[in-house]
């Protein structure tokens, strides 16, 4: 494993972390507590020192779940999570409908607290304003409160967590117009660079860190799915097919443009796709959605196996330009 600074918040990162999200919401299968400490603390072995969080995730499960699995281990790791969902006064999702959001210094107050009490900390390493919209972003009271709370030691960065859904670009660009210390997490592959891309080069000007989500475009990128690969009716990836029904047909085709970067080398489709987004200076640390201990090794070896080569970067720039030359759709692109 290696580690980098996550920006200019002096927090150094394992380049490749662990997300909660996959063990925690039964989006990406099903994981009893036990299952999910169990790969919490390989990940640990292995390395990982990046925890992320959300306490959306399972309305609070992620956070005892990591707080279960490495509480003893809290000098050394780096505790990321999330706020702006309000699921303590809110009915039952349906599926992945999107919950309530409360980002009023009250409420948030109230639910740094109650994330302190369920990871068994004193403070969180990294904060972050989950799925916020411009509005959130404009305000000045919610970034007074965060500030309040670095004072107090209950954070040590908070930054913002963009999302659900591919975009948010206005949000993200006006988030690092006002924020140059902290951090933010995006989600940013091979395949879907927009608007990844553009928070990268607004981000040079004032050194903001980034971490990665979504790394291998929810598996496209692991190499494990063929045209006839299903999913749960409950599963994230399903979720995705009803949203854009050819995001399976035609990821399959551009996953043929790029064997080049990982066939007859020592990498996996899904160390490469790690490698390119590591070959991004201002990308501190990836969050693969890991489903087994088979993935959590593959991908833990990634940061040191062989750097992709200059040329390697020039051409997956070129095929992404010309969308990997897989004619699609432009509504689906």
């Amino acid at each position: 494993m290696k580690y980098r600074e996550l920006g200019k918040t002096g927090i150094k990162v394992s380049e490749v972390g662990f997300g909660l999200w996959t063990v925690s919401t039964g989006w990406w299968g099903k994981f009893t507590d036990e299952q999910a400490v169990a790969m919490i603390r390989k990940a640990f072995d292995l390395g990982v020192t990046l925890f992320d969080s959300a306490d959306a995730y399972g309305d609070g499960r992620a956070d005892l779940q990591l707080a279960s699995a490495l509480k003893d281990k809290r000098n050394r790791i780096v505790i990321s999570t999330k706020f702006g969902y309000d699921f303590y006064n809110a009915p039952p999702r349906n599926g992945h409908q999107e919950g309530p959001q409360d980002f009023s210094p009250k409420f948030v107050k109230f639910a740094c607290e109650e994330a302190l009490k369920r990871l068994a900390t004193d403070h969180i390493d990294i904060y972050q304003m989950h799925n916020p919209r411009l509005t959130t972003i404009q305000g000045d009271d919610l970034f007074a409160l965060l500030e309040q709370l670095k004072t107090e030691g209950k954070i040590r960065c908070y930054g913002a967590a963009l999302g659900p859904a591919i975009g948010w670009k206005v949000e993200g660009l006006a988030f690092l117009a006002r924020s140059s210390t902290g951090m933010m997490q995006i989600i940013h592959n091979l395949f879907e660079q927009d608007p990844g891309c553009a928070f990268l080069d607004a981000a040079r000007k004032n050194g903001n860190g980034f971490m990665v989500r979504v790394p291998h475009s929810s598996g496209l990128l692991e190499g494990k799915y063929s045209k006839d690969t299903t999913f749960e009716e409950d599963d994230h990836r399903s979720h995705r097919m009803k949203v854009n029904r050819d995001w399976l047909t035609y990821g399959l085709q551009k996953l043929e443009k790029v064997k080049f970067i990982y066939e007859g080398r020592d990498l996996t489709v899904g160390q490469a796709a790690l490698k390119w987004l590591l070959s991004e200076p201002l990308i501190a640390s990836t969050l693969p959605n890991i489903y087994n201990d088979e993935q959590l090794v593959e991908f833990t070896q990634a940061p040191d196996k062989a750097d992709l080569s200059g040329s390697d970067i020039a051409k997956l720039a070129e095929l992404y330009s010309r969308n990997f030359y897989v004619q699609q759709p432009a509504a689906t692109a």
